[in-house]
């Protein structure tokens, strides 16, 4: 397959990069205008002592050869392949197989033709790519560059304005608002979440009947029953460590920049993937294939579990995480998703949440074994209980293929076709509730219980719930639903009756317009940082700020300005920039949601939506920024204080 050698290559790369030296090189960029739209780039680097360079070696497939890379080139904008001054040395690799390849040392001039389209940057910010050998080590290195351009278009100044001066987080004009952010309230809320996941997950088939076999198991192993509510315990423990233990690897991603997981969990291909794969898991809940992990993955782990002592109760609770994933999966996906832009401790919460909920039973039954008998047996009702999960992961798929569309601006999931595929997944939890629809293992005849029916009905209500949803009046808000459909200005309807209610005919999305408003009619700021895919900003603004009062309250007395963080259009040519962060890092400013969320995180230190801030129109802080209030009292509160501190100013 192609470049798979080369992803093995960068495995081994990453895992030794952590032991040796690291090697970075220092390259001399140069951009020659040759006609209209095209130039020639000259890099000069030096290579260390003992290290080769990897040139083009068409012969050993997926080794490639140095790569110039930037946002401003489309995908046929590289002419040709990167042409060497010098001569290369040809030794045969033993990384290769010992293939002949060719390679670069000391002092090397590479060129490389490239197009770049109209209109053309002053200034062009990329990135340099290549392979370093030595000995048995291969490593990458990436050279981050800036180049001026011929004939170039220069940026826009007042475009490139990230950090206010005048912002003191630490001393707004008035003290209110500090009761608004509900930070450690959102952790707890995500653990809970996450929580009612795990509860959801012990109703599987692939973890409820493993309940009673596994504290069956512990309470016959031990001979006292004081070693077994130890191991039932100590196993509990585990799951909950193993589950807490996924989120390691996000707070080591988090050190990377603040916005980092508003930007994972915003991403368009990564909602598209997790559609793919929801669609994929629905398919199997409704019977159709089973997923399983390779049998190797498992069999290892239950091998271990055999191990004495506390070696073998991990690897029992490792092996019922692994082979109860086809049924966790899909909840740890929407947990994964829905609390990344949280950073990376809400998604520990999420986690730890979600463990507790899968650990409990098992440390509870194995200290009141009695228990076991009130259980009710595996059968049929599981099999009803992982369909009805399917028709539910069914319409979270388009959750994910909606924040994808909205952030990207596809226009695939208006308001109305979201809403209406919702229905029509309700109206199939109906038919299938009543024994309309039948499934796989389903069968003309078969005894619907009473508690089916009921789920029937609520599933028909459901349904009557959502068709005003795709019309276009007044009752069209879904105020229930609130962040799950797109918001109303992503409709079919030019002029959606709906969104008289709220206010968006006065939202401005332009900072420096609205500054200018803000001098002119002299009246603060109200800043609201969102996102497309933002649940809680959309709550916020669907059953906060249609409140007559609060709506009025803001029209009258704010210029509210609304920044997307999420939003990946592309900034024009003029527009876009290398920002250096107040920590000294670098980087590149190319969409609008990466101007605003850098702006977010620069000035205001938080990376979470929704967030609203008030300056005034010396761009001063007035009160402390809130973050979700859906207390509608408490946010009309920190308004008119916000207000009275521009006033008294």
């Amino acid at each position: 397959m192609k470049k798979l050698l080369l992803t093995v290559l960068l495995f081994l790369s990453a895992n030794i990069g952590f032991t040796q030296t690291e090697v970075k090189l220092n390259w001399q960029i140069n951009y020659v205008k040759t006609s209209a739209n095209n130039y020639t780039i000259t890099a000069k680097t030096t290579i260390p002592e003992g290290w080769h360079l990897y040139g083009n070696n068409p012969t050993v497939e997926g080794l490639t050869t140095i790569q110039f890379n930037t946002a401003d080139f489309e995908n046929d904008s590289i002419v040709g392949e990167p042409t060497f001054k010098e001569t290369a040395i040809v030794f045969k690799d033993p990384l290769f197989n010992d293939l002949p390849v060719n390679v670069y040392k000391n002092a090397i001039t590479v060129t490389q033709q490239v197009i770049i389209k109209d209109p053309i940057p002053a200034q062009l910010y990329g990135t340099i790519e290549v392979f370093l050998g030595k000995g048995d080590e291969f490593i990458s290195d990436v050279f981050t560059y800036e180049a001026a351009l011929e004939g170039g278009v220069a940026v826009d100044k007042d475009a490139q304005k990230i950090v206010l001066s005048t912002v003191d987080i630490q001393k707004p004009i008035v003290a209110c608002g500090e009761s608004g952010t509900h930070t450690d309230s959102g952790w707890l809320k995500v653990m809970f979440l996450g929580f009612l996941g795990g509860l959801i997950a012990l109703l599987t088939p692939c973890v409820f009947p493993m309940i009673p076999v596994t504290v069956s198991f512990f309470t016959k192993r031990s001979s006292t029953r004081k070693g077994a509510i130890k191991n039932g315990v100590i196993y509990g423990l585990f799951i909950f460590l193993i589950y807490v233990a996924a989120s390691i690897p996000f707070h080591l991603i988090g050190n990377v920049q603040p916005e980092i997981f508003n930007n994972i969990s915003t991403s368009a291909w990564l909602n598209v993937v997790f559609f793919v794969i929801f669609i994929f898991f629905s398919i199997s809940f409704f019977g159709f294939f089973e997923i399983t992990l390779p049998s190797g993955i498992a069999s290892k782990a239950d091998s271990k579990s055999g191990l004495g002592s506390i070696g073998g109760i991990f690897f029992m609770a490792l092996t019922l995480a692994i082979v109860s994933f086809s049924c966790t999966g899909p909840i740890l996906g929407s947990l994964l998703v829905g609390t990344a832009s949280g950073g990376a401790w809400q998604l520990t919460a999420g986690l730890a949440g979600f463990g507790l909920a899968l650990a409990l039973p098992f440390a509870l039954f194995a200290i009141f074994p009695n228990w076991l008998q009130s259980l009710p047996k595996s059968g049929g009702w599981l099999d009803t209980v992982k369909k009805v999960l399917a028709f539910l992961e069914l319409a979270l798929a388009f959750k994910f293929l909606s924040n994808a569309d909205l952030v990207m601006h596809w226009g695939l999931l208006k308001r109305e076709v979201f809403v209406g595929i919702w229905a029509l997944v309700s109206i199939g939890l109906t038919l299938y509730c009543f024994g309309i629809l039948r499934l796989p293992h389903d069968y003309k005849g078969m005894k619907i219980t009473l508690g089916r029916k009921l789920l029937g009905v609520v599933a028909f209500l459901f349904t009557l719930y959502l068709i005003p949803g795709i019309t276009n009046t007044k009752y069209a808000t879904l105020k229930f639903l609130s962040g799950f459909p797109p918001p109303l200005s992503y409709s079919l309807y030019e002029h959606h009756h709906a969104k008289e209610e709220g206010l968006e005919p006065n939202v401005i999305n332009d900072y420096n317009k609205a500054l200018a408003l803000s001098k002119e009619q002299n009246k603060p700021i109200l800043i609201d940082f969102t996102g497309w895919a933002c649940v809680n900003c959309r709550k916020m603004e669907e059953n906060v700020w249609t409140e007559p009062e609060v709506s009025s309250y803001i029209k009258e007395n704010f210029i509210l300005l609304s920044l997307y963080v999420d939003d990946k259009e592309k900034l024009p040519i003029t527009e876009r920039f290398s920002y250096t962060t107040l920590d000294g890092n670098k980087k590149e400013i190319v969409t609008i949601g990466d101007k605003w969320a850098t702006f977010q995180a620069e000035n205001f230190k938080q990376v979470t939506q929704p967030l609203y801030v008030v300056l005034n129109n010396k761009e001063q802080l007035i009160s402390n920024p809130v973050g979700y209030t859906p207390n509608i009292t408490e946010y009309l509160s920190w308004l008119k204080c916000s207000k009275n501190g521009f006033t008294k100013q």
